[in-house]
Formats: C-alpha cells, sequence, structure tokens
C-alpha cells in the first residue's frame, strides 16, 4: 500500500486548467476548453485563459470533464465494513443478518471503521457529499463513533440518526438524544447535517409521531423508507400527510411500491425521492419509480444504499437507473405491439440528478450541486490520460453516466481542499481504515464463530413466528409476506 500523499496548503488557490466543464447551472451550460478558479472555499471565477494567482495550484484538465461533486442521499455507511458481505442476499436476509440477529453485535468501534471507510470511499469516487443513514445507532455512544469518523474524512457529510433496534418514538424523545443533538450540533454549518431517519409503517396508532415532533423541534429534515415491498407503504404516506408531517425538506428513499395517490401527496407537499436503482433492482424493495417519479414531477436525487451489497459511486448509480428506465419503456411498449424511438429518459437528466438533485433535497442548493461562480467548491475532474475510454468525449453528459468509472476520478475538490489528485487521495490514512475495519471483522467472526459467518452470507429465514415487518417495532401487522414462504 501506497503512503498517504502529502496535504498541500490549502489556502492556496486552485485553478483547473482547459476543463470540458459541465456547470450543471440552470441552463446547463456546457464550456469547453474553460478554466476554474478555487480561492478559499469558494469557486471565483470561470472563464477561458484565466491568469493565475500566486502561489496557485495549476491542475492540467485538457481531455476531461470537470463536474459537480456528486451528491450521495442515502447510504448506510456504518454497513460498508462489510462490503460484498451480502451480495447473493435478497432484503429478507438482509432483514434477518442487521435487524434480527447479527446487527446487534456491532460496537461503536465498528461503527467507527464502517463509516471512516465508506467516508473515505466516497470521496474517493467523487462523491463529495454523502447522506450517513445511519440506523445502525444502538446508542449515543454509537453515534457518537459514526461522527467521529465523519469529522476525520474531509468530505460533507448529512448524519442522517437512526436506529433500527429500537421505535423512533423511543430513541428520538431520549434525553441521551438530546444531549448527543447538543453536544454534537449546538452550532450546524453546510459541512455537518443532521436529519433524522425513521421508517412509517402504516400502523394506525401512529406511534411515529412522536419522531415528528422532535424534528420538527429541532428544525431537522425526515429521511425515510417509503414504499418499500412488504415493509412500508401508502398508509405510511397517509398518515404522515394526514398528521401534517410531509414538507419539502422530507426525503423519501425508494419509493418503489407506491400508488398514485402517494406520488400526488409527495408532489403536493414539495418532497424528493432518493431512488437506489441498484438496490431496487437487486433486494427487491420495488422496480425503481423514475418513471412515475418524472410523470408527477417529483424530484429526484441518487443513491447507492450500501456496499454490503453495490459499488460504492454513483457512476453505477447513473448507468443502472438509466437502464432500468429504458428497459421498462421498451418492455411496455413491446406489450402494446409498439417501438421506442426516442428515449425519455437521458443521460443528462441522471447526471442532474447525481448532482442538483442531491443538493435540493438536502437544502444545499444555494451551496453546492453546480459550478458557478461564488458556490463552494466541490468539484470533481475525471480525466485518465492512460485509459482509452477517455476519448473521444463526443457527448459529455454520455461520457459520465455510461462510459467513465471511479478509476478515472483524477481530482476532487471539497469545499476548497484539494482531497484527491492525480487518482491518489490527499491527507487520507487508508491504512488506519484498513486496521480498524480488520478488527471489526475480526469482532464478528469472533462472536458469531467461523461457520455462522460462513452462513450469514446465506441466512435462513427463521421458522419461528416473528413480527411479520421488521420495520414495526410494534405488535401490529401489517399483513406483509416478507418472512411468508
Amino acid at each position: 500500500m501506497s503512503a498517504p500523499v502529502s496535504d498541500p496548503n490549502p489556502d492556496r488557490p486552485l485553478l483547473f486548467r482547459n476543463a470540458l466543464v459541465l456547470t450543471m447551472d440552470d441552463n446547463h451550460r456546457v464550456l469547453p476548453c474553460a478554466d476554474v478558479l478555487v480561492v478559499g472555499e469558494r469557486i471565483a471565477e470561470i472563464a477561458v485563459g484565466l491568469a493565475a494567482p500566486d502561489g496557485a495550484i495549476e491542475i492540467d484538465a485538457s481531455g476531461g470533464i470537470l463536474m459537480p461533486g456528486m451528491i450521495d442521499t442515502h447510504r448506510h455507511m456504518w454497513q460498508t465494513a462489510m462490503r460484498g458481505y451480502g451480495a447473493d442476499w435478497t432484503l429478507t436476509q438482509y432483514f434477518v443478518w442487521y435487524y434480527l440477529e447479527s446487527g446487534k453485535m456491532f460496537r461503536p468501534e465498528d461503527i467507527y471503521a464502517g463509516n471512516l471507510l465508506a467516508a473515505i470511499e466516497a470521496i474517493d469516487a467523487g462523491v463529495t457529499t454523502t447522506v450517513d443513514w445511519s440506523h445502525g445507532l444502538q446508542s449515543t455512544d454509537h453515534a457518537d463513533a459514526a461522527v467521529d469518523a465523519l469529522q476525520e474524512v474531509p468530505g460533507r457529510f448529512v448524519f442522517a440518526y437512526g436506529n433500527i433496534q429500537q421505535g423512533p418514538w423511543e430513541w428520538s424523545t431520549s434525553p441521551q438524544f438530546r444531549d448527543f443533538v447538543s453536544r454534537r450540533f449546538h452550532s450546524r454549518d453546510d459541512m455537518l447535517g443532521l436529519q433524522l431517519a425513521f421508517d412509517v409503517t402504516g400502523d394506525p396508532a401512529f406511534p411515529e409521531r412522536a419522531a415528528f415532533e422532535v424534528a420538527r423541534e429541532f428544525g431537522l429534515p425526515v429521511t425515510t423508507h417509503a414504499g418499500v415491498w412488504g415493509a412500508t407503504n401508502d398508509d405510511g404516506i397517509r398518515l404522515m400527510h394526514e398528521n401534517g408531517f410531509m414538507n419539502p425538506s422530507n426525503v423519501y428513499v425508494h419509493a418503489a411500491t407506491l400508488t398514485n395517490d402517494s406520488y400526488h401527496r409527495i408532489a403536493a407537499t414539495g418532497g424528493s425521492v432518493s431512488v437506489s436503482t441498484e438496490s431496487e433492482q437487486s433486494a427487491g424493495q420495488g422496480y425503481p419509480p423514475t418513471w412515475a417519479l418524472c410523470h408527477h414531477d417529483i424530484p429526484v436525487s441518487l443513491s447507492m444504499d450500501t456496499s454490503v451489497w453495490w459499488s460504492g459511486d454513483l457512476f453505477s448509480a447513473m448507468r443502472s437507473t438509466l437502464g432500468a428506465d429504458r428497459s421498462r419503456e421498451h418492455l411496455e411498449a413491446h406489450h402494446r405491439q409498439d417501438t421506442v424511438t426516442h428515449c425519455r429518459l437521458r443521460a443528462e437528466q441522471v447526471v442532474d440528478w447525481a448532482t442538483r438533485g442531491g443538493s435540493r433535497a438536502l437544502g444545499l442548493d444555494d451551496v453546492v450541486g453546480s459550478l458557478e461562480t461564488g458556490k463552494k467548491a466541490d468539484l470533481v475532474l475525471i480525466k485518465n490520460d492512460r485509459s482509452p475510454v477517455m476519448f473521444p468525449i463526443l457527448n459529455p453528459y454520455g461520457h459520465v453516466a455510461f462510459q467513465a468509472q471511479r478509476g478515472d476520478v483524477h481530482s476532487v475538490v471539497v469545499n476548497g481542499r484539494l482531497v484527491k489528485h492525480d487518482h491518489q487521495l490527499v491527507g487520507v490514512d487508508l491504512a488506519k481504515a484498513r486496521r480498524h475495519v480488520g478488527q471489526t471483522i475480526d469482532h464478528l467472526v469472533g462472536a458469531m464463530g467461523a461457520d455462522a459467518w460462513a452462513k450469514g452470507m446465506n441466512p435462513d429465514i427463521p421458522e419461528t413466528k416473528i413480527q411479520d415487518n421488521p420495520y414495526t417495532y410494534t405488535e401490529w401487522d401489517a399483513g406483509s409476506a416478507q418472512w411468508k414462504h
């Protein structure tokens, strides 16, 4: 393993020269052969032939694409220590392993290890803002460990506090949670935001009301898994709406099995949907709903969900989202004995969803999401002179969505700081992350036993009667088929 690259003076201006710039501004301007100057935390100027300030770090961006940093609105970062472990899981097996069995074994130091690796992985792939959908927080010690890891990595994060082992009306109203918020988020900035992460199951008693009231008291957005087959459905959306808890800051994750009534409610109240196409295709939450979201004019952002299954980058998210939407469009046309002559969903749209879609969903659109003078400098240079795939660049949006990969991420800037350059991370201790993740794996294998560890990659469904829906936390039965053979 190579040693970490020395961190250059963060106060030096950065000048990217001769780039093909995807601004992702409101007009989606594409600027060929342009320079982008970063001074301090912000984009100072975008033009052709800029003069370099004294002491500037100049980066040759010719032959590359310079675009805003990508934004992931739903990633269970604590699970990254288990990378690839559940490659063949169904959603039911995921529930069994994390919710009912082995997820309870995660100590605060294991949450720290997963978050540390996930945060590094994100910036390495050009994901400059990541929502840590942190539902493994069995205690505030776990939460402190999660935030400690995020603050060690030079990325932009939103910490979405959750706990799958307890009802949200319990943990959100506890004195320990209030103390945590007071200690760790007494002063908020755009480098580390806070959300509440919990799910609404449709229980007519609506016990989640207490958690929504806490969110309202603290002025926090809510992110929730909605429209997940066998787990959350239209009843949850209806209860949120009837009780006045749907608003523009809500982020609905997946939203893959909802009816038009629920989509109308989301659209009318200004919320947005985080689509995790790789997850929805493989795990079974429902068919990726981009076609329905576009029909109802619901804002979309992209996410990768969890590295326990999938790749931790948004190139894969963009590519799979285009593939899923177009596949459905073609299949429906064929059923009508018809042919699609023009694709409805365009590469330009999914690049927008991977950038501006995220900034809008997180209330950060005045801060990041596009390359514009005065905005915070979160940007990614996609360039790889050693790759035959980086030329010719004829359709830049198509190139980002279908041709580029995480290995083509040349440079990454977050908040004006160069965190990756010439394909190497800057100022990041990857060896430390490797060491901590290794300790977590050793702990889990030891606690489970080698046989159970191996079996966990294809866990059995419990034979005894259990709650049909692991999201309920109550005796209420949603009539789910989740656990039935």
